[in-house]
């Protein structure tokens, strides 16, 4: 999962937690307000009785009776004074239940005792409990809909920050490392960004690419260097022994050894040789301006390797369409074909097949090289294409030039290969080639 698809869900499931918990929570916290409201409220009022009392004296409540009590139309709230024992001190609010007119009624209620006059009365100031909770509802409603408007905001805000914010890490990924290639000369511009992490990522990348290119470039040069130097002994080497074959005075088990010789000298000029044609490759010094058709190709194939399918006995069809292809090398794609081609014959059984065919419109074809040899190993697929690795599959099955050569020549034309290989039942090769070549 991308980082960005992790920090959302992150982001969206503790904001849902957030609400869940806040709904569980929001009755009792309502209720508390609501309580500590209606205390709020009760001191108030208590407060403006007293001033009342001490502005006006207590009989502007009593009124020549000896207590007062007065309630609403609704008997939500009331209040009452009534003298007491001198020794009764209360300073309490409670939830306690009334008898009012034969009716029992639970009221939230405030119970003060003062003195004036030299009597102590007993202030009672009470509210229903159903008038308080009356607006419990609404208020729960109205809270929940504005914490979900607050949750949706903060996460959309979140969401498009965090995709800002990762913007220069995506930039990263796509220019540093998605599809690259190396040696590559393209220039990777630093990324744009405040985050010094990401920067310090990027530069370490560019760091990286760098000295990855330049020992790639090593390594060409190196290459191309030692084949040319190889090629100059190696053709002296050969001029001599052939000079040496020719005299009289050498004898049959001489002239053995140094047909043994030769044997070796052209194995060893066949590797130089494709060890120049990869560094060619590699160092793009083939012109991509022909165009070929992959019938006319198969036909030459065919005709030049045609006597080793008659030796094991292996048939040979071929469904092509009359495709040309662009923008191309000619030379390399014979010899990409050949390769491909060649290798099918080698590893496959006497009285086998090969066969070629192709698929696709414009913009999507593809060519398909099934065989029914041997297969190739699961553990082997990663390695077929690696330079001078000898297959475990056949005795003597060569140096691993020749499929080193066929990838050079795919990457050079941006040819994806895919292999599907079943040991003892045969492997196919799918040739994938770009639109700018069709």
């Amino acid at each position: 999962m991308k980082l960005l698809s992790k920090l959302t869900l992150f982001i969206t499931l503790s904001k849902l937690i957030i609400v869940v918990v806040f709904v569980l929570l929001l009755p009792f916290l309502v209720e508390e307000i609501a309580s500590s409201y209606t205390n709020y409220n009760l001191r108030q009022q208590q407060e403006k009785v007293l001033k009342e009392v001490s502005k006006n004296g207590i009989d502007s409540y009593l009124q020549g009776a000896e207590s007062f009590g007065s309630y609403t139309m609704l008997k939500e709230e009331y209040i009452a004074l009534e003298p007491v024992s001198d020794t009764l001190t209360l300073d309490t609010i409670e939830t306690e239940q009334r008898i009012v007119e034969q009716d029992t009624i639970t009221y939230r209620i405030l119970s003060h005792t003062f003195r004036t006059k030299g009597q102590t009365y007993l202030l009672e100031i009470g509210k229903t409990t159903s008038s308080i909770n009356q607006y419990n509802r609404p208020l729960q409603r109205i809270a929940l809909y504005v914490l979900i408007s607050l949750i949706f905001l903060t996460l959309l805000i979140d969401l498009v920050f965090t995709r800002f914010l990762l913007r220069p890490l995506g930039f990263i990924i796509k220019t540093k490392l998605t599809d690259q290639q190396f040696p590559s000369n393209k220039h990777s511009p630093p990324v744009r960004t405040s985050t010094i992490d990401f920067k310090y990522l990027d530069q370490s990348l560019i760091s990286l690419m760098e000295q990855i290119n330049e020992t790639f470039e090593k390594e060409r040069e190196f290459t191309a260097n030692a084949s040319h130097e190889l090629m100059t002994p190696i053709s002296i080497l050969q001029h001599k022994i052939e000079n040496l074959m020719l005299l009289e005075e050498v004898n049959e088990p001489v002239q053995l050894r140094l047909i043994e010789m030769m044997k070796t000298l052209n194995r060893l000029k066949r590797i130089v040789r494709s060890l120049l044609l990869i560094s060619r490759i590699e160092n793009e010094q083939f012109a991509k301006s022909d165009e070929a058709s992959v019938k006319e190709l198969l036909d030459d194939v065919i005709e030049e390797i045609g006597h080793r399918m008659e030796e094991k006995n292996i048939k040979f069809d071929v469904k092509v369409s009359d495709r040309v292809l662009k923008n191309c090398s000619r030379d390399l794609l014979f010899q990409f074909l050949y390769n491909l081609i060649n290798n099918a014959i080698k590893y496959n059984k006497p009285g086998g097949k090969i066969s070629v065919s192709d698929s696709g419109k414009e913009g999507n074809y593809r060519i398909y090289i099934k065989d029914t040899g041997i297969g190739i190993p699961k553990e082997e697929l990663p390695f077929i294409f690696n330079r001078f690795r000898k297959s475990n599959l056949q005795e003597g099955s060569g140096y691993g030039l020749g499929l080193a050569i066929t990838k050079s020549i795919a990457e050079y034309h941006n040819i994806e290969i895919r292999i599907d290989s079943v040991v003892d039942d045969g492997t196919i090769f799918t040739l994938i080639f770009p639109p700018m070549m069709q």
